[in-house]
């Protein structure tokens, strides 16, 4: 079903094209490569972290993945080799970082992809399993009984594991840390017969129209899969090659494998020279110059145009300057009259006799005071 190897310095493995392959980065086997702790007898438990590249490179081949949840647990890397790399030894450069003690030790994994026979497998199923993490179904006993579940059902004389996808690289959201949720993962195993009924049963209408309206559809062979793997059914693909179309699904998802875009040209080093003069002319020069046009045209009609109170005094007919005068001249009389207006004073202005000697005492204001503004009562002396 899947190629798995321990690691060892500078192995060589031979996966077949089109068959999942998994390699395993255990951190027991690098340990060795590190000092121990300097206490005798203490467990080492050193945070280890892997980096994998291609030799030459700076990342990996595109068909080729790797994962690792924490510092404390293995790497893996997988994925399915592709037909173009049959023939070609492709190095895969492992670096191990200790990050108790900041050591590195590398190791080189030389992968040479081999041809397989019976390769493509002509009827491919997709499936969607949600309570799956990718590190949980690349292992060997979870892959094998997820396959052996899928040979009951599908009973093909041929039955291989294609390619392993994690729902994040797919699109999918991070899951909410609540109640142990899972990512997913997507595996596409392919064999050699046509679908059998029970994976056929999704594209009853009834179950279609109940994965138009998010219910789970009916399917009769769920409850083999159902004790350890929770299937999204309307998610099933089913892709037939010898029709060449897709069976279930107008839009066939694709195997999560990168397209080769080919070596990395750099640009060229002697790059043309360019000239700015109109860039600036654009972006500086022109605002300025149309700013300035209208401050100096602001300028002018505020200062140059105007025309001020003699211009005024002369444009306008005498008779009305008359009238504006006897206005003026009769509010300020008015208001003349209205400070000298006598009024009653309060009681307790009024003079008042000395307690001691018995002469009248004045009231505190003077006759110049302005008794418009006179309190209606004032402190007495």
């Amino acid at each position: 079903y899947t190629i798995l190897s321990k690691v060892h310095s500078d192995r060589n493995v031979y996966p077949s094209a089109g068959v999942l392959f998994v390699h395993v980065l255990e951190r027991e086997y690098f340990k060795g490569e590190f000092p121990p702790y300097p206490k005798p007898g203490e467990i080492s438990n050193d945070p280890i972290t892997f980096n994998t590249n291609l030799m030459g490179y700076p990342d990996r081949p595109g068909w080729l993945r790797y994962i690792q949840r924490t510092p404390y647990s293995d790497g893996v890397l997988y994925g399915s080799p592709t037909v173009e790399n049959v023939g070609k030894p492709t190095i895969i450069e492992i670096t191990a970082y200790n990050r108790r003690t900041f050591e590195t030790a590398r190791h080189n994994l030389i992968i040479n992809i081999m041809s397989a026979e019976d390769f493509p497998l002509p009827y491919q199923a997709e499936f969607f399993i949600r309570n799956m993490n990718v590190e949980e179904m690349l292992a060997s006993e979870v892959l094998g009984d997820f396959l052996g579940a899928v040979k009951n059902v599908w009973q093909p004389e041929r039955l291989n594991a294609i390619n392993i996808t994690s729902a994040l690289d797919r699109g999918g959201r991070v899951p909410l840390p609540i109640n142990d949720m899972k990512e997913g993962v997507y595996v596409m195993v392919g064999a050699d017969v046509p679908f059998s009924s029970c994976l056929r049963e999704v594209e009853n209408p009834q179950n279609q129209l109940r994965c138009s309206q998010e219910m789970e559809p009916v399917i009769t062979c769920d409850k083999k899969f159902r004790t350890q793997f929770h299937i999204d059914w309307c998610k099933i693909s089913l892709v037939d090659n010898t029709k060449q179309v897709s069976t279930f699904q107008e839009v066939i998802r694709g195997e999560g494998i990168l397209p080769d875009g080919g070596e990395y040209k750099p640009p060229s080093d002697t790059l043309k020279s360019r000239d700015y003069y109109s860039d600036f002319l654009i972006t500086l020069a022109v605002p300025s110059a149309i700013a300035l046009v209208l401050f100096l045209i602001l300028a002018y009609i505020m200062c140059c145009r105007r025309e001020g109170v003699e211009k005024r005094n002369m444009q306008t007919p005498d008779i009305q300057l008359v009238h504006h005068s006897a206005i003026q001249k009769s509010t300020k009389e008015l208001r003349d009259m209205s400070k000298n207006r006598e009024i009653a004073w309060p009681l307790s202005t009024l003079p008042v006799f000395h307690p001691v000697t018995g002469e009248l005492v004045p009231p505190l204001h003077s006759d110049s005071y302005d008794n418009t503004s006179m309190p209606l009562m004032q402190t007495q002396q």
